[in-house]
C-alpha cells in the first residue's frame, strides 16, 4: 500500500471537499482518500500496482480542481 499526499485548489466549502473525495476514491486502486480544506490537502492510500498520482490528479481536474503532487 502505497500513500500520496496532493495539494488541492479550488475548494471552497464541505460540498467542495466531498467532491474532491469522491473523485479520488472513484479512481481503481484507490483505498482511502481524506480530503482537508485547510490546508487543502488530500491524503491518498492506493494500490501502486492499479493507480498512478497521474490519474489521481486527472479525477480532480474532472471534479473542477486542481491538484499537484505535494513537495
Amino acid at each position: 500500500m502505497a500513500k500520496l499526499v496532493l495539494d488541492i485548489q479550488g475548494m471552497h466549502c464541505d460540498h467542495c471537499v466531498m467532491r474532491v473525495q469522491k473523485a479520488l476514491r472513484a479512481v481503481p486502486g484507490v483505498n482511502q482518500a481524506a480530503v482537508t480544506l485547510e490546508p487543502g490537502r488530500a491524503r491518498v492510500d492506493y494500490d501502486e500496482s492499479m493507480a498512478a498520482a497521474e490519474a489521481m490528479t486527472a479525477a480532480v481536474s474532472q471534479a473542477g480542481y486542481s491538484a499537484s503532487v505535494a513537495g
